[in-house]
Order: C-alpha cells, then structure tokens, then sequence
C-alpha cells in the first residue's frame, strides 16, 4: 500500500457547509474516508498533517513555506508522495517557493485546492483532491512519474513554478502560458512525460532563509517619476522586479533610465519580467528595451513574476554576491524559466 502525507494549510478546499447553520466550518479530516469514499478503492493510505493556525493563502508568507519545507523535509522517507491542500489565491507563489526550497526533490509534492468548498454539493474540491493523491503515488518501476512540486486543478497538472492564477470564478483558474502542461486527467491520466522533470537521486536538501527585501515595479502607461523613484529608493532593498511590457518594453523617457540607473549602481538587482502570461523577455528586441540592456538590466525570459519574486528570495537568501545573483537569475534552477 502507497502512503501520501496531506498537508492542510487552509483555504477553500478545506471547508464545510454546516447543514444547520449554512455557515463554512473547517473540514473534518479525521473522517476523510467518510467523506470522500472513493478514496478506498485506492491501495493508498493518508495522513494527514494540519497546521495550526490554518491559514487564508491572502495570509501566506515566507515563514509559512519554512513550515510545509521542514513537514515534508522530516517526514520525506516516510510517505511516497506528499498533496498540500492550500488556498487558490497565493497557491503559485507557494509552489514556486517550494520549488526552490527543496533542492534534489525526487517525490512528487503535488498543491491542489478549490474554488468552491469540498463540503457543497457542486464543488471542485473532491476531484481535485482525488487527483492529486494518485499522482503524488503514481510510480513506475519504483521510480516516481512526477518527481517535482505541480500544481494539480481542474484536471489539469501544471509545474508549479509555470504556474499563474488567472481566473477567480471558474474552476479552470490557472495558466501555464510558457510550458505544457505536466498530465491532463480525463478517463486515465496522460502523463507528458518529456515535460517533466527526471529525479537526480541525490539528497534532499531545503533552503529555508529566504530575503524578502524586495520590491515589484509594474509598468502602466503615464507612471511618473515620484512613484518610480519611491519604490526604488525603499530601505534596504536588494532586487525589483520590472514587470515590463510585451517582450520586456519600457518607457524610453530619460528620467526612467536615469532612475533605474542611479539604483543598479547602488547595487540594486532590476530582474524584468514581462507582464504577459505568454511570451519571453527578448532586451534590444526593439529599442524600447535596448536602453534596459545598455544599463545592466537582467532579463528574466519566460519567468512568471511569481517564480522571480520567490528565486529572488531564495538566492538573496543563501547569501550569494550580487554577481553570482544575478547569473543564476538567468539560469533555470528548477525547470522555471526557459533560455
């Protein structure tokens, strides 16, 4: 019999409607079978780990992806698998942090959650749940098919740092726009399995210190010079993140040059972005991203804002030199960017 670790962070999946009252209560997980009985025709058993206090994703923070790192790095040779049920909203970012945070990861960690909670009638949560927890055991050979942190939603498998929330009302709410999708779920599940990421077999290692000293700059038509310089003038900032236009297009006005110049030569990391949920960051595609390139900014390429706030955090945070930050920016980590 396989074993899958449920991790229960909070969010929508992990609620009930009380038949009494109407109201949303937490769900009971000490009677998942009960609830879900489709779970027995599985040869898989689950724990279940719920943190405390449970969180709305509104509320994740770094500290927060520290915990669900150090549940799964202590219980890893125990479970074959592990399924974070988690709130939709900030569901990306914490697939994506945890990416980064658990070098050599070599068993699946598979995020799912809901838009609608599991204890309604007609709602998203149960399929989801079930789906993740047969592809958080799916092996073949001992070998698992999906070694690597994946977000599993509306029958849909993505990787999870490729990963956007796009949608707040349909149950298809997230987008891979830069890479295939991991598995479609329909009769069987059809695993894409060039796609996904081969296991190195090599110790498990977490990365728990992460730098929030931050910031994301997006550009909008009309941005002016006093918001501009104010972000980039906060205390102790390390690195912004530029989320520019189309193929990494910007403002051609001086000032902006100028600005974004005064703060790379007080060491400040400019990581563009593109604002696109499909396309690349090309600099000198078109003059209105040449002047980004003549004064140091780095390209992000397909990177998803998500995935670049949370390798931005994880490298400041292993306290490497400002040039080797920014090299490995533009160096895929964890299957995150394509170059």
């Amino acid at each position: 019999m396989s074993s899958v670790l449920i991790l229960y962070t909070g969010g929508t999946i992990g609620m009930m409607q009380d038949p009494d009252s109407g109201s949303l209560r937490p769900f009971d997980f000490d009677h998942l079978y009960q609830h879900i009985p489709l779970l027995k025709n599985f040869n898989v058993h689950c724990d279940i780990h719920a943190f405390d206090p449970l969180l709305d994703s509104s509320n994740m923070k770094p500290s927060f992806w520290a915990e669900i790192a150090e549940v799964i790095a202590r219980k890893y040779e125990s479970y074959e698998g592990f399924v974070v049920l988690h709130g939709s909203d900030t569901m990306a970012y914490s697939a994506s942090a945890l990416s980064f945070m658990l070098e050599n990861l070599n068993k699946p960690v598979v995020f799912t959650g809901s838009q609608l909670p599991m204890g309604v009638i007609r709602n998203d949560g149960r399929d989801n749940f079930i789906n993740a927890v047969e592809i958080a055991t799916a092996y073949e050979e001992g070998t698992p098919l999906v070694p690597e942190v994946s977000i599993c939603f509306e029958n849909k498998l993505y990787r999870g740092n490729r990963t956007s929330k796009v949608n707040a009302e349909h149950f298809e709410a997230f987008l891979s726009g830069n890479y295939p999708l991991l598995a479609q779920i329909g009769v069987n599940i059809r695993y894409n399995r060039e796609s996904i990421l081969k296991p190195n077999f090599r110790k498990l290692k977490i990365h728990t210190a992460l730098d929030t000293h931050i910031a994301i700059l997006k550009l909008y038509p009309g941005i002016n010079r006093q918001f501009t310089e104010s972000v980039l003038q906060t205390g102790d900032l390390k690195a912004v993140i530029l989320e520019t236009f189309g193929s990494g297009n910007a403002p051609t006005d001086q000032w902006f040059l100028d600005t974004l110049q005064r703060a790379i030569d007080s060491g400040i990391i400019v990581f563009n972005v593109t604002q696109c949920k499909g396309g690349s960051v090309d600099i000198g595609k078109y003059e209105t991203s040449a002047g980004l390139g003549r004064i140091g900014v780095t390209g992000g390429y397909d990177i998803t804002t998500e995935a670049a706030l949370t390798k931005l955090m994880y490298l400041l945070g292993e306290g490497f030199s400002r040039e080797e930050v920014i090299r490995l920016l533009g160096t895929p980590l964890r299957g995150e960017m394509t170059v």
